[in-house]
């Protein structure tokens, strides 16, 4: 049996602007329309359709893990963009980042206050 993570819808008031901020912060393609989705197709096969909703958006937390070679641009491209980011989910931490099982990490906020985080490291008996 395998089973493989695939899609996730993430709900937004701006498909257009929240999958581009995503696409670009993390340096993947331009987002891609799919129905009444804007995906962002993600280095595994798995992707994330962006939508848009009325009413309140329930905040989630999505983690990229990434190359270690990738965190400086990666990271360089929140500071430039002047992107509030924390070292730890309950955003006591500002302006810092994490160092967990010899890797690097931090978490960011997107348009609709998604908590988003890349790390270099899974976390300790996840891998």
């Amino acid at each position: 049996m395998s089973v493989r993570f695939n899609h996730t819808i993430v709900w937004c008031r701006d498909k257009q602007r929240s999958a581009t901020f995503l696409a670009d912060v993390l340096g993947l393609p331009a987002p891609k329309p799919f129905g009444p989705f804007q995906v962002v197709h993600l280095d595994d096969g798995a992707s994330l359709d962006f939508d848009e909703i009325e009413g309140d958006i329930a905040s989630h937390h999505y983690a990229f893990l990434i190359d270690e070679s990738d965190f400086d641009p990666i990271f360089g491209r929140i500071r430039e963009r002047g992107i509030q980011h924390w070292a730890d989910p309950g955003k006591r931490r500002a302006g810092e980042i994490y160092h967990h099982n010899g890797g690097r990490g931090v978490y960011f906020a997107d348009p609709d206050g998604h908590l988003l985080e890349i790390l270099t490291q899974p976390y300790a008996g996840t891998a």
